[in-house]
Formats: C-alpha cells, structure tokens, sequence
C-alpha cells in the first residue's frame, strides 16, 4: 500500500470516525471553509481506486467507508517510515524523540513496563 497524501489521510480520519459516510458527511467534519464537494468526491474516489475505500450505493448517491482500519494503516506507514528514516531500527525512533525531548523519562520507564509485561 502507497502512503497517502496529506488530505487523502485527512479524508481517512473523518471515515475512520464516521465508520460509513456520504460525501457530505465527510465535508462536514472539515473546518471552514471546507473543500468543495467535487474534490472531496474525486478524493474518496481516488481512495477508492487505490482499495483503501469502499462504497454502498444508495440511489444516486454513495456511502463510503473504509476497507482498511486506523490501526493497519498505521501499522504500515510506521513500518515503512522507520525503514526508510531510521535505519529500521525501534531503538532509533525512541532514541530520536528522547533527543528532541519529545518523551520523557517517565515515559520511558512506562514503555519498558509495557515491553517486560508482554515478555511475560
């Protein structure tokens, strides 16, 4: 699967939390002023073409949602930027966000909690 853009994930986001929407529900969710219908529609279908969406027709309208959820979305974007940015390495990404003091080190003991718990 192919990263998705920036608004793609945005339009991701409102369906993962929507579950199922018409294009109009998905416009909704946007802050003003929100994109014109007709990207949005040519947005969910691009999703749709790369198998990331789906529909049900429902008339003349459709009612997307996704065929992928959050968590395998990010279980792959996350795999591929860690092989791509950090040598593919976990002990990288957490050494990365300690130096930008992004973790603290209660987190840490937190994470390493979490670590020797699921050994056990």
């Amino acid at each position: 699967m192919e990263k998705l853009t920036n608004k793609e994930e945005e339009i991701m986001q409102v369906l993962w939390d929507l579950e199922k929407a018409f294009v109009k529900d998905v416009i909704a969710k946007f802050p003003k002023p929100a994109p014109h219908y007709n990207t949005v529609s040519t947005m969910i279908r691009n999703l749709e073409e790369k198998g990331i969406v789906s529909h049900e027709t429902f008339g003349k309208t459709h009612q997307y949602f996704p065929l992928i959820s959050k968590e395998e979305y990010r279980k792959k974007f996350m795999h591929k930027t860690i092989q791509n940015y950090f040598e593919n390495s976990y002990k990288n990404v957490v050494s990365f966000f300690a130096k930008e003091e992004k973790i603290s080190v209660k987190e840490l003991k937190e994470i390493i909690e979490i670590i020797e718990n699921n050994k056990q």
